[in-house]
């Protein structure tokens, strides 16, 4: 039953809150909050709305809960909370749940190791960061193995090494695995690795300058062209930053608008320079200001990650203070929210806006590309009503082996990772297909049918007339024939765009051309699948070989499993192992060795 507007709107106070709209079944529909609760739920009731968005809320909204707060800070923050936790339909959901990788030096180990971390930020070694992805950690390990020689490999690889590797042949480390260099001196390559990571890098140029000028005076000149290389590399590395202006910490936040959707842009900057950009896209803005989307969106993304010092915004943020207060809270520290900056700032500011604005770009015309496709393909289809979701599967084993099947999900927008699913199929003979496809599209369909996720529009199979048939049978068998079904049987030399499409009870194949958007659509589409099925068998394959090889012996878990294959440095010499040094594994007695005799024997 519809809200009774006028006496519920006199019953709220003129202060600050936060409401919650539900529909009939008590579903929340919207989260918002308020400097004036009665005058920001009254804005609702305006008849007729501005937003056409609104207008379709509104009209499923049966009732409101209202929860007052003593500031407008603590509303902002009670929004956020509740919009993560409960997940309303019409609000703004940013999808950033991945966390920031680091580059981590292991300080709290005798010779520190640099390598990409992600995880807590409370821990004992040092980090540096947070980069915007893990390719830039990945480009700054490369970039500071050509200047400073420390070492990268793991300390499984570091422990068992008996003679120096490659890495040092090649100058990329200095070989502490086997004392190639003193503890002391390697100690110096780090404080020089910590100098260049926190913006220092012109002192260590300087000082390599000064080696490189006394060598080439003692007539050494192969010591002399290794400064100049690494000087070199710190030139580069330079460049690579775009800027380096100042030592502070600072990101800079961008949101733009354009064909219903916001990009929400993160550039990180960490003693000066620019460590890359992350951006998001929200398309449930319900035709709010830009600036308020953009608090929203900060909100959110701090509430999961580290809150610099400095936040620079654009556009301006009405009410900065309150954005201030909030993120100051987060933090547990003073924070600056900027809009109007000169110098380096500015610079930054303006390579944020030109990164976003060209992200934009790209995004609108391939989600205006998408569209044909899916224009196309729903009139292949033969369908009145757009398609709205399409699921794909696909099956990948080896021979048999730990059979995976993959359903990958696309929607009007593109790919919806979210909804991806894999699945484990069980009790089929090897190799059987036909069975392993039936299995998963049986088990999709019961879900769906049971209430569990959103009904597809149409499942792409990956096969031809056998496939086909196979998926339609699942389908009668769940009252569920009301959804499309399409094959998708690959072509001769099973090469990609040669490929024919079968619809249920036609006996003769769909020939598109390669570069119909329809086509296209399939093909992106059934990779898509293939991909998303080949990395899930490959997970379970290793999971499954690296366990039958010792964890099934009983006797030997996870922890004894380590243990031998730290102490042995990998499965080969374990294999070989006698029983003398088995034993002298921690934890390894002489039955369990002769046990893995055994195994090995009979393997």
């Amino acid at each position: 039953m519809p809200i009774d507007h006028k006496p519920f709107l006199a019953s709220l106070a003129r202060t600050p809150g936060v409401y919650v709209m539900r529909d009939d079944a008590r579903r929340v529909l919207y989260v918002g909050k308020a400097r004036s609760l009665r005058a920001r739920v009254g804005s609702y009731f305006k008849v007729p709305h501005e937003s056409t968005r609104v207008q379709l809320m509104m009209s499923a909204v049966e009732d409101i809960e209202i929860h007052r707060t003593r500031t407008e800070t603590e509303a902002l923050l009670l929004e956020s909370n509740l919009i993560k936790t409960l997940r309303p339909k019409y609000n703004i959901l940013l999808r950033d749940d991945k966390s920031y990788p680091y580059l981590r030096l292991s300080l709290t180990e005798q010779y520190p190791r640099l390598s990409l971390y992600r995880g807590r930020t409370n821990v004992k070694d040092k980090l540096f960061g947070p980069y915007a992805s893990a390719g830039a950690v990945r480009t700054m390990l490369a970039q500071l193995q050509k200047i400073i020689p420390v070492r990268q490999c793991d300390n499984n690889t570091f422990r068992n090494r008996s003679r120096p590797c490659l890495q040092y042949q090649i100058k990329r480390c200095s070989g502490p695995c086997v004392n190639l260099i003193s503890e002391s001196d390697y100690r110096d390559d780090v404080g020089r690795v910590v100098k260049i990571l926190n913006g220092k890098e012109n002192e260590i140029s300087d000082n390599f300058a000064q080696a490189m000028d006394l060598a080439s005076e003692n007539l050494d000149f192969e010591e002399a062209a290794l400064y100049r290389d690494r000087i070199l590399a710190i030139r580069r590395l330079q460049e690579r930053q775009y800027i380096s202006g100042g030592k502070q910490d600072a990101d800079v936040v961008t949101a733009l608008s354009a064909a219903g959707q916001v990009l929400f842009s993160i550039m990180k900057i960490r003693a000066g320079h620019n460590l890359g950009s992350r951006h998001f896209f929200e398309k449930n803005v319900l035709d709010w200001p830009i600036d308020e989307v953009l608090q929203k969106l900060l909100i959110q993304h701090y509430q999961a990650h580290v809150v610099p010092a400095e936040v620079i915004v654009s556009p301006k943020i009405k009410g900065a203070s309150l954005l201030e207060q909030a993120l100051c809270s987060l933090g547990k520290r003073a924070v600056k929210v900027k809009n109007q900056v000169r110098g380096s700032r500015a610079q930054w500011l303006e390579i944020a806006l030109l990164n976003a604005n060209d992200h934009l770009r790209r995004q609108v015309a391939a989600d205006a590309d998408h569209l044909e496709r899916m224009k196309a393909l729903q009139a292949l289809m033969g369908r009145k009503e757009p398609l709205e979701r399409i699921e794909c599967f696909d099956t990948s084993h080896s021979s048999g082996e730990s059979p995976v099947a993959s359903c990958v999900v696309f929607d009007s927008s593109g790919a919806v990772p979210s909804e991806y699913r894999r699945f484990n199929i069980r009790n089929i003979t090897p190799g059987d297909d036909f069975g392993a496809m039936q299995q998963v599209i049986d088990r999709r369909i019961a879900r769906v049918m049971d209430g569990e996720g959103t009904r597809p529009d149409l499942l792409l199979i990956d096969g031809g007339k056998g496939q086909v048939r196979m998926a339609m049978d699942a389908l009668k068998a769940h009252l569920a024939t009301d959804i499309a079904i399409l094959g998708v049987a690959k072509g001769a030399g099973r090469k990609s765009g040669r490929e024919s499409f079968f619809l249920p009870g036609s006996s003769a194949p769909i020939v598109l051309d390669s570069t119909s958007p329809a086509h296209l659509l399939v093909r992106q589409i059934r990779d898509e699948a293939h991909r998303f099925a080949i990395t899930g068998h490959r997970k379970k394959r290793a999971a499954t070989r690296n366990r039958s090889q010792i964890e099934d012996i009983p006797g030997i878990g996870a922890k004894k499993r380590q243990a031998l294959l730290r102490f042995f440095g990998g499965m080969k010499l374990l294999k070989d192992a006698s029983l003398e040094d088995l034993v002298k594994v921690e934890g390894i007695s002489v039955n369990l060795a002769h046990r893995l005799i055994e195994h090995f024997r009979t393997e």
